[in-house]
């Protein structure tokens, strides 16, 4: 299902929610049309691209798609590259770090004028008379990460951050932050590096002008009262190397290697 966060007629900002089905992880993509031209961010993998062709179709003539965005490297972020690479004539952009990784998700083309490095310190992407945002998101999760504003639309897709664990109503807004966090918490404990760039974060964060951050996974925020609270909660947010210890870090016993051995007789 299409969820429309933005239309004015010329610019449009629509959400995927739903297009993820057995045992993938829930994933939302996202698409950005100004007048002739557009671009997805995080189309995600083979999973789920057929449904994403049909959805987006009224949207765009893929043929004309200018843009395919990739936040980071992981397979539920743009592993369907392939598909959109050979049904259109789309450029790909990715973090610059990630860059040589990219063509492994779509081995047989040939990326020579169609790969695009976002810098370090982030770009502006020219999208007809828009301009999208590359926001440095480094470490949150992966170790080179963009987060993407739209000052149009005052969206930021903010990739993992933000991601919320649920099990329906995916496209609805937060209306209750503090009833939200339990869905969000363990995710952000293990998947993000730490406090520091948490902070680092939401420095830069509170100088947008922000109506939603819609995260890759799970429900969406709306408006700049509950937005306030999300970025609050990043600042504080004790995660990854903060939590370990050495008792995360032990050479494991003979006795586990007996249990996997034991469980895999079980399966035969």
């Amino acid at each position: 299902m299409a969820v429309e966060f933005f239309n004015d007629g010329q610019h449009k900002c629509i959400g995927f929610y739903d297009l993820v089905s057995g045992d993938g992880i829930q994933a939302n993509q996202f698409l950005v049309v100004n007048g002739g031209h557009s671009a997805l961010i995080d189309p995600g993998g083979d999973l789920i691209y057929r449904d994403l062709f049909m959805e987006s179709y009224r949207y765009l003539f893929t043929k004309s798609l200018e843009y395919v965005i990739g936040s980071h490297q992981d397979p539920d972020i743009i592993s369907s590259l392939n598909q959109w690479m050979l049904g259109s004539s789309c450029k790909v952009i990715v973090p610059k770090l990630w860059e040589r990784f990219i063509p492994h998700f779509a081995p047989k083309l040939d990326f020579k004028n169609r790969l695009i490095g976002i810098p370090d310190e982030g770009m502006n992407i020219q999208l007809g008379d828009a301009v999208l945002q590359a926001l440095p998101a480094h470490f949150l999760h992966s170790e080179g990460n963009f987060h993407f504003y739209d000052p149009v639309a005052k969206i930021l897709f903010s990739g993992d951050l933000g991601t919320s664990l649920v099990n329906s109503d995916f496209s609805r807004p937060v209306d209750n932050f503090e009833a939200h966090i339990p869905h969000m918490e363990k995710f952000h404990q293990r998947y993000m590096s730490g406090n520091k760039v948490c902070r680092l974060w939401a420095n830069m964060a509170r100088k947008l002008d922000l109506e939603w951050v819609i995260p890759q996974h799970g429900r969406p925020f709306k408006g700049k009262p509950v937005i306030t609270k999300l970025i609050d909660w990043v600042e504080k947010l004790q995660c990854g190397v903060d939590l370990m210890t050495q008792d995360n870090y032990q050479i494991p016993c003979s006795t586990t290697g007996e249990k996997i051995n034991h469980a895999a007789a079980r399966r035969r």
